[in-house]
């Protein structure tokens, strides 16, 4: 009896036949089964923290009210004890995914556990019990109190929920892996209500590509996901935006100051972040140790600023709706970060793509009331800085400018907010892509380190690898010559040139081994071996030496003017590739 996966697959090869849908066609129908799945997973998870957190700590709308109520060793215990806890669980995957090696051999195809790896560098496959695990501790750092985004495990679990799917009905691994980007992006949509940029993330930061090909299942996978959270009963955005106000051309030159200082501010708490996490690894400590003190750090935090708990949501709503004295932001700002660097340092499993739009907030707010002080009749009012400012930090720490702005738009809904935004989010992109900060997500590290190698290796030619020929003979070179040559250099051919030093061919040792005694260069002249040019590009040079299979190839200035400036070594070209690779 056949199988109902193998049923259906031969039903959609009959069917793809029958009306000549291609493979690439077949997703778009693909990308909304897995935007609908994507959408009950993050809503699944979404569930599963709101019962954990009025289990653990009762009733209350959000965790900064929650921990309001709480007495001050309370506020202490429970982060620090859910991290405790949320690191046996870590150990616990890690123990499933050194049990999962042991007994496979790896392999490209094999599962990883970070979608975006198994998007961009895997298969398509992530593992299921792994993922469930890291997602159990993610709930629990979260639903303790923990300064960590949700939408980290959300977007796991909707890219997990996608890879099943795939893999069930045998998808071949590009297809698997465009499919996982789909889920991907669906959960993020369904975490922030933002179609647009939950498709541009995904294409923007994890594919590095826009191609429709691509892009096209994403958005449909998105759409489909906005949707369906609409549907649901209770639904509301994360951020209630204030209607933007209408900014006057001199007043964007103040955004772009802006954009300047979000920035600067965006490489501080990436490199912060970076030295958090190599802080935490240099503990002597087992990892639930680590995470406990993490909690510990941000739980004392918490004592004189419940602020810090959760992920900031209505942190940033309050302060977008209600003015804040420029004293309490920037004590909210400061613990917030501390808070955010211990809970994400220790190595808790958490986004910080929404802390990011906080310290943004934060930051814009700050900015908007210094502005307002000094001209308050010819400025706007803090919160419409506060905006911009989410989208300009979020730019610069994630090196995806395109992403924030459309966020941002999406989250506003309106076409003042753009000239602003557009002008500080790409500022902020450029000055911290100039300092080198890296990004918040590793994936684009590796992708940026790939392009450069690849401007690298695009950018040396064959002249910078020349080396003397040391086998060169005349036309008129007699038989004795030659022997004497090919004696002293344990080479294959001797390369002949004219007067000028203009390359006109080879005389293969082969020939010379059953030529007579009165024989020249010039009666054994050979064209086997064309050649390179001195401006030959490195990747070039690799698939001649591919056809040649020899050790050397001759190089010339230039097709038109053939003199012969030296040969380039297989082996010099390949230590030069491999050193401009690492």
């Amino acid at each position: 009896m056949m199988r109902p996966a193998s049923v259906f697959l031969n039903l959609r090869s009959a069917l793809q036949r029958l009306f000549g849908v291609s493979g690439w066609q077949s997703m778009l129908l693909w990308s909304i089964v897995a935007g609908l799945l994507g959408t009950l997973a993050t809503e699944l998870f979404r569930a599963a923290l709101y019962g954990f957190e009025h289990l653990v700590l009762g009733p209350g709308e959000g965790l900064v009210a929650m921990a309001r109520h709480l007495p001050w060793w309370a506020r202490i215990a429970c982060p620090t004890l859910g991290g405790l806890v949320a690191g046996l669980l870590l150990v616990w995957a890690r123990r499933i995914a050194v049990r999962k090696s042991t007994t496979s051999a790896p392999s490209p195809t094999s599962p990883t556990s970070d979608y975006m790896e198994a998007i961009v560098l895997g298969a398509g496959r992530i593992p299921v019990a792994q993922t469930l695990v890291r997602s159990a501790s993610s709930l629990v750092s979260i639903g303790t109190g923990g300064s960590i985004g949700r939408e980290g495990s959300m977007v796991q679990l909707a890219a997990l929920a996608a890879s099943l799917l795939g893999r069930v009905f045998r998808f071949p691994a590009e297809r698997l892996r465009l499919l996982v980007a789909c889920g991907a992006a669906a959960g993020l949509t369904a975490a922030y209500n933002a179609p647009i940029a939950g498709a541009f993330f995904v294409a923007e930061i994890v594919l590095g590509s826009i191609a429709m090909e691509s892009v096209g299942p994403i958005i449909i996978a998105s759409v489909v996901a906005n949707v369906a959270m609409r549907a649901l009963p209770g639904y509301q955005p994360p951020y209630r935006m204030p209607a933007f106000p209408e900014i006057h051309g001199t007043e964007v030159v103040l955004f772009a100051v802006l954009g300047v200082l979000l920035g600067f501010a965006a490489v501080g708490f990436l490199r912060a972040l970076q030295g958090s996490r190599a802080l935490f690894a240099r503990l002597p400590v087992a990892l639930p140790w680590r995470l406990a003190l993490g909690g510990l750090l941000m739980g004392a935090i918490s004592v004189p600023v419940p602020e810090v708990w959760g992920n900031g949501y209505s942190i940033v709503n309050a302060v977008l709706h209600t003015p804040w004295p420029w004293t309490l932001i920037a004590l909210v700002l400061a613990a917030k970060a501390v808070a955010t660097l211990a809970t994400a340092g220790s190595g808790a499993v958490g986004g910080v793509f929404t802390p990011a739009l906080f310290f943004g907030c934060m930051v814009g707010a700050l900015f908007g009331l210094g502005v307002q002080a000094l001209w308050p009749a010819a400025s706007s009012a803090p919160y419409a800085y506060a905006i911009v400012g989410m989208g300009a930090f979020l730019a610069g720490a994630t090196q995806a400018p395109l992403m924030a702005i459309l966020m941002i738009f999406e989250m506003t809904l309106s076409y003042q907010v753009m000239l602003p935004l557009m002008a500080a989010s790409v500022i902020a992109y450029f000055v911290a892509r100039s300092a080198n900060a890296g990004s918040m997500y590793e994936i684009t590290l590796h992708r940026n380190a790939q392009r450069d190698t690849q401007l690298r290796l695009r950018g040396l030619h064959m002249r910078d690898l020349v080396q003397p020929a040391g086998t060169v003979v005349g036309p008129d070179a007699d038989r004795e010559a030659m022997s004497r040559l090919f004696l002293q250099h344990p080479v294959k051919y001797l390369y002949v040139v004219d007067a000028g030093n203009r390359y006109l061919g080879v005389v293969p040792l082969a020939a010379l081994g059953t030529a007579p005694t009165e024989t020249t260069a010039a009666a054994l002249l050979s064209q086997t071996i064309q050649p390179v040019t001195a401006d030959t590009g490195l990747t070039e040079a690799l698939q001649r030496f591919l056809d040649h299979l020899g050790e050397r190839l001759p190089v010339i200035e230039s097709t038109a003017n053939p003199v012969l400036l030296g040969v380039v070594a297989k082996s010099a070209l390949l230590a030069t590739y491999v050193r401009l690779s690492e």
